[in-house]
């Protein structure tokens, strides 16, 4: 079984998250950051798993774009969606439904909420300004959910069926 793993990251987070999910996964990943390959080919893939960190409440733009073009394409694989941010409860799935086409979550077989950070070393002066402002945080934070990783993990590998993909 192979597996795409297609993500963005602006401050890291996203790539460590993406890092230990390809760990936790069973068969072959492959990773592609959208940063250097901007249209990767996931036709030979059994699962395509997209994800995004979420900036102002969106997820990048890249990313977006991405899904939006591929939707239908998508649709043919075991796909998993996942979004990194620093809320939980309602808004951090507000996020989640609002990052990704209408569409792509009546396709995904699961999505996830996997936690996020603000990196102050990585963030610019007017990042750091606003994260001090509308958060209230003064230095770096971490709320990665290495445990929603694990469960992500699960989940994908439970609802692959080589059946699927025949019909």
């Amino acid at each position: 079984m192979k597996t795409l793993i297609i993500y963005m990251s602006t401050h890291g987070c996203t790539t460590q998250v993406v890092h230990e999910l390809a760990e936790q996964l069973n068969g072959e990943v492959t990773i592609k950051n959208l940063k250097e390959d901007q249209d990767p080919d996931f036709q030979d893939y059994d699962r395509v798993i997209v994800g995004g960190s979420i900036h102002a409440g969106q997820i990048q733009r890249k990313i977006r774009d991405f899904c939006t073009i591929n939707t239908e394409k998508l649709g043919y694989k075991q796909l998993g969606l996942f979004i990194c941010c620093m809320y939980e409860g309602d808004q951090a799935f507000q996020q989640l439904e609002n990052a990704f086409p209408e569409k792509l979550h009546q396709y995904a077989k699961s999505e996830a909420i996997l936690g996020g950070e603000f990196n102050f070393e990585k963030m610019r002066f007017f990042e750091k300004l606003i994260v001090r402002k509308v958060a209230k945080v003064e230095q770096t934070v971490s709320r990665i959910d290495h445990e929603a990783i694990r469960n992500f993990a699960k989940k994908m590998d439970k609802t692959f069926s080589p059946f699927v993909t025949l019909i």
